[in-house]
């Protein structure tokens, strides 16, 4: 099967050359690939268009459903690489949507880019299987908390998180709206032991102005709990925008 991707404001797949905007990997220098569909349903994701199709009932804030051909470009991994290598960078960041559900194409992806350093974002929820694992640098994990208004038995696997905390490519990254979502990351983190210093708490939002408001007090939280603190340097850049 081939790579369905999300697209872009051109309507072409969404591969791109930017900086890394959050986790521990902020500030480098990247090649993007996002990939679409997710098993998930935030209702704060800030890209709906990769999951929130015509006919999906599941629940966005914005009320806005996508029309699914517009917003999906499928391609062969041949050409995936081809214009991933063209981005001329290092290190490979593959995003979604949920990622890990097209594993097989990726592990034949990757395949075609022995030279690139991979990071891979995840929901947590999933596994990679041992041909597409090989290839993974780092894995950027993000549990859903409460907040997102996912059930906890689809969104917090045990087997899955019991996984992740032991493997030391793993790094944790929790979408925080409000201090009481804390009180859950440290559950999980007393839990699952988590590794410290492995751990980010990320402001919620789409523009700097609330980005900002949440850091103010989510910085101190960091703080008093030994957590690390994520900035979105994409949004501050770029926007709430597509390819970016």
């Amino acid at each position: 099967m081939p790579l369905v991707l999300a697209t872009d404001d051109t309507g072409g797949p969404e591969i791109f050359a930017s900086v890394q905007g959050e986790g521990p990997s902020a500030g480098m220098p990247v090649a993007f690939m996002r990939l679409s569909r997710c098993n998930l349903a935030c209702v704060w994701c800030d890209t709906a268009y990769t999951w929130h199709f015509e006919g999906d009932n599941r629940p966005h804030r914005d009320g806005i459903s996508f029309e699914r051909q517009a917003n999906q470009s499928t391609l062969d991994e041949e050409e995936v690489a081809a214009r991933i290598t063209a981005l001329g960078q290092k290190r490979l960041v593959i995003t979604g949507g949920e990622p890990l559900l097209q594993a097989p194409a990726l592990a034949r992806l990757l395949d075609l880019l022995p030279d690139i350093s991979v990071e891979i974002e995840t929901n947590g929820t999933t596994k990679a299987p041992a041909a597409l694992d090989i290839r993974i640098d780092q894995f950027n994990v993000s549990p859903k908390l409460a907040h997102s208004g996912n059930p906890a038995e689809l969104a917090l696997l045990p087997e899955r998180l019991d996984a992740y905390a032991t493997d030391p490519r793993a790094w944790f990254k929790f979408v925080i709206a409000e201090p009481a979502d804390v009180d859950e990351v440290l559950a999980l983190r007393d839990r699952y032991r988590f590794k410290p210093g492995h751990v980010f708490l990320m402001p919620e939002g789409t523009d700097s102005e609330t980005l900002r408001a949440r850091e103010k007090w989510l910085a101190p939280l960091c703080v008093e709990h030994g957590l690390r603190l994520s900035d979105r340097l994409h949004i501050h850049l770029f926007g709430d925008t597509r390819g970016t």
